[in-house]
């Protein structure tokens, strides 16, 4: 999957808080054998991209001259208000293997949710490896299977498509049904022992 968004080079004359202002997103794109490129693309245009791709996603920067595939290594974050300030593209060959990290997606529904089991999501991304052009969004874990409390899957248990090589641990748990969390209930009647305790030690004071 690659989807497409446009760039164009950034003069270092222009102050990111001045593009901010406009609308516009300050990055950077690098890479092996490549000199870090300042560059600057419409922050809405790029809202929209990377809800939708994440950053396992092939993104097509246009504008640069000649089209440069990209993933999106990392995002800036606004401290107080939110919002993205910044973007780092790491630009990939299209010829050579990559590894990256791709998130676990659940699908479908686990028959032991509706016996009382409680499902944990234990991990939720796994390192792969593969050709750019293989690289999946998501990868589906499919949990209809889990019938009973206890039962697991495993990275190993993952299906995968051709090309993709797990470099996460294969006994890694994905999701496990566990036991519903049980509610300790005082009986009715028991007596607190701790409160009567402290209750006498303090008349004891009281009259020495």
């Amino acid at each position: 999957m690659t989807v497409t968004l446009t760039a164009e080079k950034r003069s270092l004359n222009k102050k990111a808080k001045s593009l901010r202002a406009a609308g516009m997103l300050p990055g950077v794109v690098y890479g092996p054998k490549r000199e870090p490129m300042p560059v600057v693309l419409t922050k809405k245009e790029f809202d929209k991209v990377f809800k939708d791709a994440g950053e396992s996603t092939i993104i097509e920067l246009s504008g640069l001259g000649a089209p440069v595939s990209v993933l999106v290594k990392d995002v800036d974050f606004a401290a107080t208000k939110g919002g993205i300030m910044h973007v780092d593209f790491y630009a990939v060959n299209m010829k050579e293997k990559i590894t990256t990290m791709v998130p676990l997606e659940l699908v479908g529904e686990a028959p032991a949710i509706k016996t009382g089991g409680v499902l944990n999501h234990v991990l939720h991304e796994v390192e792969i490896t593969c050709m750019p052009a293989d690289l999946p969004a998501h990868i589906d874990v499919d949990i209809t299977g889990l019938a009973n409390v206890h039962d697991m899957i495993h990275v190993s248990d993952l299906k995968l498509s051709k090309g993709i090589e797990v470099e996460t641990g294969a006994e890694e748990i994905v999701v496990i049904v566990a036991e519903p969390a049980e509610e300790e209930e005082t009986p009715v009647g028991a007596v607190d022992m701790s409160a009567i305790a402290v209750e006498k030690k303090g008349k004891t004071e009281a009259e020495a």
